[in-house]
């Protein structure tokens, strides 16, 4: 995997990722209207015994991030070699990112407001931004650790194994910290996936090339089972959900194992990605893979609100009829999602660069990161709220505006059958 060449199976997995995303979450979702007008939510997968061992396997958050430190190296190399700098690779990325995320947060706040204008319950309102918010968590996550890939990359060509295991030792220490200072575990957000990243710097180097089926076996063995001896001891719990946010050393862990499971099944999915329509389905699902992630939590809670205001059935969570109603919300999703990404999927094109078009200055990069932050940080820890929806859109916005444009040496027009998100020069 040495080369810079697109790899079919990384492209594969990433779609796979996705699905359960959104599948997954078709799945938890279970708002319930009470006699007395109020709504609560239920994530009624969570509550489900069996449902702890089924998450330790499908959780695929780590996988993302292993994915994305194989994207992004390459990407940055390529930058690289046409004469771009870190700052120009921190304006394209993040510019690439934010632009959906914008047009996200402004559509959201117009609406949510229109719902409280038409007589929806405030606590309704409030119920629909904060659950609608939850993919926020993960862009903050991500642009922390993709923003740092000029870094990281510089690190890991120097001493890979050291900055690897310092990361690993950052996120350690955190966890030792956390219970006396829960606030200090929300840090690991960015040492927990920037070395969760560096997997993928190894793997796009090669470094698994190497391994025999049966080492990568012991390895993915090795490492649930370290995990397995830290639940017992009661370091972690044994519920991914819990571990995810805040992130901590139990996904490093399942980081390496799915790097490793996705190192053993790249053949597999190599062949399933030649085959055309699979093809296919990748690249326009790839093409828009931000889009799908950002919008289809605020679709299923929209579409969810609504149903409560109608005569609908509505089955109580965790009974036979809400397991066989689970499809039917899926496909209703899937079918809002088309128009949303038909309306806003154009935003995770590359901006077309003017001829002779300039990276933006230092300070304008550095003020752009830091608007993007301050919002999305608020959100990661706190939760979403109509004021700081406003608020994220209009720093999401000022944010593009100091991007400008990508730089004309860092870009290059995109492909017509683009296989993977759009957020690579």
């Amino acid at each position: 995997m040495a080369g810079t060449a697109r790899d079919l199976a990384i492209d594969l997995a990433r779609f796979v990722c996705l699905a359960l995303v959104v599948v997954g979450h078709c799945m938890m979702t279970s708002p319930v209207l009470h006699p007395d007008g109020t709504v609560t939510t239920e994530n009624t997968l969570a509550e489900q015994d069996w449902f702890e061992p089924v998450i330790w396997v499908f959780m695929v958050m780590p996988l993302f991030f292993v994915a994305g430190g194989i994207t992004g190296i390459q990407s940055w190399r390529r930058m690289q070699a046409r004469g771009g700098s870190g700052l120009e690779f921190v304006q394209s990325r993040l510019l690439r990112l934010v632009r959906p995320a914008a047009a996200l947060l402004a559509a959201m706040f117009v609406g949510l407001w229109g719902a409280l204008l038409a007589g929806v319950d405030p606590q309704v309102v409030q119920l629909l931004a904060s659950g609608a918010g939850m993919p926020l968590w993960f862009l903050a996550a991500y642009l922390a650790a993709q923003l740092n890939i000029p870094l990281l990359v510089q690190l890991h060509r120097r001493a890979p194994w050291l900055t690897l295991l310092g990361l690993v030792a950052l996120v350690v220490t955190v966890d030792c910290f956390r219970g006396a200072f829960p606030t200090v575990a929300y840090i690991n957000m960015v040492f927990v996936w920037c070395a969760v990243q560096q997997l993928g710097f190894f793997m796009a180097d090669g470094w698994l090339d190497r391994w025999r089926g049966s080492q990568l076996v012991g390895l993915i063995a090795a490492c649930n089972l370290v995990m397995v001896v830290l639940v017992v001891l009661g370091l972690y719990r044994d519920n991914m959900l819990v571990n995810l946010n805040p992130p901590n050393l139990s996904l490093v862990l399942l980081g390496v194992s799915q790097a490793a499971v996705l190192q053993l099944t790249r053949p597999l999915l190599s062949a399933l990605a030649a085959v055309r329509w699979i093809r296919a389905v990748v690249a326009v699902a790839g093409r828009h893979a931000m889009t799908v992630y950002l919008w289809h939590l605020p679709l299923l809670a929209a579409m969810t609100g609504l149903l409560l205001l109608t005569d609908f059935p509505k089955p109580a969570s965790g009974t036979a009829g809400w397991w066989w109603s689970r499809p039917l919300v899926f496909f209703g999703v899937v079918l809002l999602l088309l128009p949303a990404v038909l309306l806003f999927g154009r935003l995770e094109e590359r901006p077309t660069p003017a001829m002779h078009s300039r990276g933006r200055a230092p300070a304008a990069v550095v003020t752009a990161v830091v608007v993007v932050f301050v919002p999305v940080a608020d959100a990661a820890v706190n939760g979403l709220t109509l004021g700081l929806l406003g608020g994220g859109a209009a720093c999401f916005a000022m944010a593009v505006l100091l991007l400008g444009r990508v730089p004309a040496r860092g870009a290059r027009p995109l492909p017509a059958q683009a296989l993977s998100a759009n957020v690579e020069p």
